[in-house]
């Protein structure tokens, strides 16, 4: 793909990031999910997970009409997830650590797509919109499971 700039190239940037940080939450997600014991804090994990997966489809769909394959997360981040996730996890591995790392995951979630959002500022609004509900739905997940920390 061919480097592009302006709205363009905002616009495929700020879905990339997006396309990343699915990955990376649906990741998160899936590592600890067979561990919830409280039936109402798992569904709220499918949930979460299943709008991630709706709103991949909308970015692949848009990332498609730019000739652009979408982004990996950064190998490291997704490496240093998982050590400090089965670190904890062997430690105390109850709901309420799992509370603690999405929560901590949602955070950092929604501050790099905020970064990105004022980042990008030239992308366009079908790809501000996306950026905007996968940063609610981030937050609403980091206030709704507050209960299990």
């Amino acid at each position: 793909m061919q480097d592009k700039t302006g709205a363009d190239g905002d616009t495929v940037k700020l879905l990339k990031e997006c396309d990343a940080g699915i990955k990376m939450g649906v990741s998160a997600i899936d590592d600890v999910i067979d561990d919830v014991k409280n039936v109402d804090f798992r569904n709220l994990l499918h949930n979460c997970k299943s709008q991630h997966e709706k709103l991949k489809n909308e970015i692949n769909s848009l990332l498609d009409e730019h000739n652009d394959d979408g982004k990996d997360p950064n190998p490291m981040a997704v490496g240093m997830s998982k050590v400090k996730t089965n670190m904890k996890m062997a430690f105390d591995g109850n709901d309420n650590t799992i509370a603690d790392l999405i929560t901590d995951g949602c955070n950092m979630g929604v501050k790099s797509l905020s970064r990105y959002l004022n980042q990008y500022k030239s992308a366009d609004s079908k790809s501000r919109d996306i950026t905007g509900r996968l940063v609610h739905i981030e937050d609403r997940l980091a206030r709704d499971i507050r209960q299990f920390l």
